[in-house]
């Protein structure tokens, strides 16, 4: 039985239920879960024998889920930029990870991804690259929680040599990992321009045998959307209909290139969409219509993609702009507003992750993923309403502490699990072999 602790922040913001702050309220956690939100002198006089937690300028909200990232790509960050998507994928990073990935770059570079993603307040990754164990391993080296996201092309590389060894060593991951807390996995085909129908309908197959979710990009740019048109005389979306992926089990990254008829399909078929709004912008592949997506009902989660495209593993940045984009691409300035921005991060990532019941929202008998966010910056006062300051004001330097089952990942700014120096001096060396290879 561990010991019990209790956070007193100024702002408690629980996201459900939605738009509501608490004020003079604590939070109590136990056995990595939460046990107890409730006024603070309720706190304060049940829990003397506790270990409590003065976070007196803080905002409390649960911790931020990366609904789409490439963490091991943080070493590829600067090597190609400004580049056109395929460009950049064809003969710049898929040449570099041809002669680099290994399990030791894979291991170094998720390390690397998720000391940044601690630092601004990332608590669970939904990944997608390859050396699927390394992953794993490096998630519970950093105490983070992990979504493994086993990639599967057609093609070969490093890895593996076709789709079905791609296939095997998914499963062969998600078994040896089967009972640890804290990882899952997912099937992640690549892209519908770099997977064939056997081979989607196989991943189908396999995901509902092991109850695997599946994570692939769709619709990121509109050369994907027209190369379909010709290939197959449809959309990218309506093959993978009639193929049988769209399910509540499918988390589409991007989808940028959206017409009404997707959204409808994309709602019918409960597709929860993960939007990445700085690397589509950096990427020049256009403005996905979230607000339209929302307003059809759709679950819409946020993620940062790589460090190679974005390229910050920032999500509280990330956050902003998918805001501002929002309303300036809908012309409606309510689009987005702080509140749907922060549960976006939060509650929204943990549904489509299929873990809204243990993360995602700060309630009782959840798992303590919990951030605290200083407010009493000159950048953040005054406060008239710490949700709008987060998201438009606040900075990730302003995450002060963040739980992942209750263990205390950084505590005022310190890294607690992984050691700042050692993860800089192999990033430099990983960079010296790149530039001399």
């Amino acid at each position: 039985m561990k010991s019990i602790t209790c956070l007193h922040p100024k702002y408690l913001i629980p996201v459900e239920p939605k738009a509501t702050v608490l004020l003079a309220h604590s939070l109590v956690m136990q056995n990595g879960k939460i046990i107890a939100v409730l006024p603070e002198s309720d706190v304060r006089l049940r829990y003397q024998d506790a270990t409590h937690i003065e976070l007196k300028e803080h905002a409390l909200t649960p911790g931020f889920i990366n609904l789409h990232a490439h963490s091991a790509m943080s070493l590829l960050r600067g090597l190609a930029d400004d580049l056109a998507l395929m460009d950049w994928l064809n003969h710049h990073i898929w040449p570099a990870e041809k002669k680099h990935v290994s399990d030791e770059f894979v291991l170094d570079g998720t390390l690397y991804a998720m000391a940044e993603m601690i630092r601004g307040g990332t608590t669970t990754v939904n990944d997608m690259y390859f050396h699927h164990q390394a992953v794993a391993k490096a998630g519970l080296q950093a105490g983070m929680r992990t979504i493994v996201g086993c990639s599967i092309l057609e093609f070969p590389t490093g890895f593996a040599q076709n789709a079905s060894e791609y296939l095997d060593k998914a499963i062969e991951a998600s078994t040896a990992f089967a009972n640890q807390e804290g990882v899952g996995f997912r099937l992640a085909p690549h892209a519908p321009y770099t997977v064939a129908d056997d081979t989607f309908r196989k991943i189908i197959e396999l995901s509902e045998k092991h109850g695997m979710g599946i994570h692939c990009h769709i619709h990121e740019t509109a050369e994907e959307v027209s190369d379909s048109l010709k290939q197959h005389g449809m959309r990218p979306l309506q093959r993978l209909h009639q193929l049988g992926l769209l399910s509540n089990r499918l988390i589409a990254a991007h989808m940028v290139h959206a017409e009404d008829d997707d959204i409808s399909l994309l709602s019918r078929t409960g597709v929860h969409i993960a939007h990445n709004p700085a690397s589509n912008l950096k990427l020049a592949s256009g403005f996905a219509r979230i607000h339209a997506m929302q307003a059809a009902g759709i679950n819409v989660g946020i993620g940062t993609d790589g460090a190679a495209s974005n390229n910050k593993l920032d999500l509280l940045g990330d956050l902003r702009l998918a805001a501002l984009l929002a309303k300036a691409q809908s012309n409606d300035p309510t689009a987005l507003d702080a509140h749907s921005a922060l549960e976006m991060a939060t509650l929204s990532g943990a549904r489509a992750l299929g873990l809204e019941d243990q993360i995602g929202s700060l309630i009782a008998g959840k798992q303590a993923d919990i951030i605290a966010i200083d407010l009493s910056a000159i950048e953040t006062q005054p406060v008239f309403d710490p949700v709008s300051q987060i998201i438009y004001a606040a900075g990730r330097e302003q995450v002060s502490h963040v739980w992942v089952n209750g263990q205390c990942l950084m505590e005022n700014r310190q890294l607690t699990t992984l050691v700042e120096p050692n993860l800089l001096e192999k990033a430099k060396w990983w960079q010296a072999r790149i530039v001399n290879d």
